[in-house]
């Protein structure tokens, strides 16, 4: 995805189970358990491009999250604070290619960046 697309949107969830029913009912969203990923059901809309979670509900997690694209999560967050913006949660791995971050903006949103690592055949 290009940078600046929402590529992820996390829903937060105290049921799993229950969460899974209700938006695979509502939505017909696709919802399994992904190996490596346990605990965390990903969802896929069936335009089998939108995507995202059903994450455990905290305190400090208790609205959706959508996560934005971008090329680089490093200077990303030196823009985050540059513009105003608080980094919330440093880059962390996802996996071997890919990364996360979590950022507020100077309204109080809270917003997640993801960087995947180029794909060979681009």
């Amino acid at each position: 995805m290009p940078h600046g697309d929402i590529t992820h949107i996390d829903i937060p969830v105290s049921d799993n189970a229950a969460g899974s029913r209700f938006y695979g009912g509502l939505f017909g969203w696709q919802i399994a358990e992904v190996p490596g990923f346990e605990g965390y059901p990903m969802w896929q809309a069936p335009n089998k491009i939108s995507g995202g979670g059903l994450a455990p509900r905290s305190a400090d997690f208790s609205q959706p999250r959508s996560y934005v694209e971008v090329d680089s999560i490093d200077e990303s967050l030196v823009k985050v604070t540059e513009l105003g913006g608080t980094v919330l949660r440093g880059k962390e791995p996802i996996d071997e290619n890919s990364w996360w971050a979590i950022f507020q903006d100077p309204d109080g949103n809270v917003m997640g960046l993801y960087e995947g690592a180029p794909s060979a055949d681009s």
